[in-house]
């Protein structure tokens, strides 16, 4: 199933000019910085932050086995399987802390902004749209 979901997604990143591609690649890590930089500025913005928490609860789950020469019908099986649950829980965050980290966040945008400049140019030169 998730390789059926997978394969579109491939599709879509396929898509896009070899600029765009190129300019993508070359800009990566600054959108990694960007998401930072909101997700930092909306925990300021909020006074506390998110934590992702994961506990695994049982649940009845359908565990027959599958047919066989031997036993073509087997009868069918309930059984408990731990399923992972996953949510979002707020927790205090320093301020203090989550604004260094933000004023950090910036300067290192800006110096990958500044980086990214002369590689952007290369990809434009390269691939002319």
């Amino acid at each position: 199933m998730k390789r059926f979901l997978l394969a579109p997604l491939l599709v879509l990143t396929a898509c896009g000019t070899p600029q765009e591609q190129c300019i993508g690649g070359a800009t990566r890590d600054m959108r990694v910085v960007d998401r930072l930089i909101s997700e930092t500025e909306a925990n300021i913005a909020r006074g506390y932050g998110y934590e992702t928490v994961t506990v695994f609860m049982p649940e009845w789950v359908d565990c027959t086995p599958h047919p066989t020469a031997a036993n073509p019908a087997p009868p069918r099986q309930m059984c408990f399987e731990d399923v992972p649950q996953t949510s979002r829980k707020a927790v205090a965050l320093d301020l203090n802390a989550e604004a260094a980290k933000l004023k950090s966040l910036k300067a290192k945008r800006a110096q990958q902004a500044k980086a990214a400049e002369a590689a952007i140019r290369q990809c434009k030169a390269q691939y002319p749209e």
